[in-house]
């Protein structure tokens, strides 16, 4: 069977790729490779990620309430999970419904709790300003403490789920 391949360096928008939303360190048998359909998912769900970055960096890194730590420099969102194939989502204990079988949804890395809401909050403020819809906005966390946002937006019948589960 001939292997596929994605260019991982393909931007989606001005500061997201395609190889940030589809790597994983899990090694699967079909390499996690989006279709045409899922990649269009993923712009999506990039627009608004371009939204908050810009929103945060401009409210909470480049203004007055700058954490020390980024002081005067834009700050990325992190990904740490994006487009997810059937058997990758099987491997990291995804549910069969996962919005990240579709491209619709990503895991964004977050430092806590609080830096969880303000990305909440941000994107909760695009979508009233926009007046488009989100399916899920949820603060995850795992056994291990460590807290992550779940984003995700469909292409139509969005829930505007959103709140923080505890795993």
């Amino acid at each position: 069977m001939e292997q596929v391949s994605i260019n991982k360096n393909a931007h989606l928008s001005p500061h997201f790729t395609l190889g940030e939303m589809c790597k994983t360190s899990v090694k699967t048998a079909d390499g996690n490779i989006p279709s045409h359909v899922h990649i269009e998912n993923l712009k999506r769900v990039c627009v608004w990620l371009e939204a908050l970055r810009c929103r945060y960096n401009e409210q909470y890194v480049c203004g007055a309430v700058s954490p020390p730590s980024q002081e005067g420099k834009a700050a990325p969102i992190i990904i740490n999970s994006g487009y997810r194939s059937p058997e990758l989502n099987k491997l990291v204990g995804g549910v069969p419904t996962s919005n990240h079988l579709t491209g619709c949804a990503v895991d964004i890395r977050v430092t806590g709790i609080e830096q969880a809401k303000i990305y909440r909050d941000i994107l909760i403020e695009y979508t009233n300003e926009t007046k488009q819809d989100y399916d899920e906005l949820l603060i995850e966390r795992n056994k291990s403490g460590n807290y992550w946002l779940h984003f995700a937006v469909r292409p139509k019948g969005n829930r505007r789920k959103t709140k923080i589960i505890n795993k």
